[in-house]
């Protein structure tokens, strides 16, 4: 169908300020837009050269329990963003100077990638083609 022109996804996560940090300090994302009522971030849209994403509060700040729930973050190991990049040995040491946990790029299905995970459990490959 032409009329669609491109998909973002949307991530409901336990900490806004913590994944937006993560995003933004440690990847290289840029907030573009936001929705602070009362000081409060509650979503955020992210983009990271053609790559875009949003990330929305799981909580009301009063509602959020004091600690994520293991089963739901267990579970979102079933979600996994592709980031294509040109050097993926360059994101690896751009990563690891982050403080990001990633273990050294690995060659596998015909491509070279790395496997992180972010605060909320969810997947993220950076990968170039080999």
């Amino acid at each position: 169908m032409r009329l669609i022109h491109k998909v973002t996804p949307l991530f409901q996560v336990f900490d806004m300020e913590t994944s937006v940090d993560f995003y933004c300090n440690k990847i290289g994302f840029t907030l573009e837009a936001s929705y602070e009522p009362y000081g409060i971030l509650y979503w955020a849209s992210l983009k990271l050269g053609q790559a875009e994403l949003m990330l929305n509060a799981r909580f009301e700040e009063e509602e959020r329990p004091p600690e994520p729930d293991l089963v739901r973050r267990e579970s979102h190991k079933d979600t996994e963003l592709y980031f294509e990049c040109e050097d993926v040995d360059e994101v690896y040491v751009h990563l690891c100077e982050q403080g990001v946990e990633a273990i050294a790029p690995k060659s596998t299905h015909g491509r070279k990638e790395i496997l992180i995970t972010d605060p909320d459990g969810f997947c993220l490959s950076f990968y170039q083609g080999t």
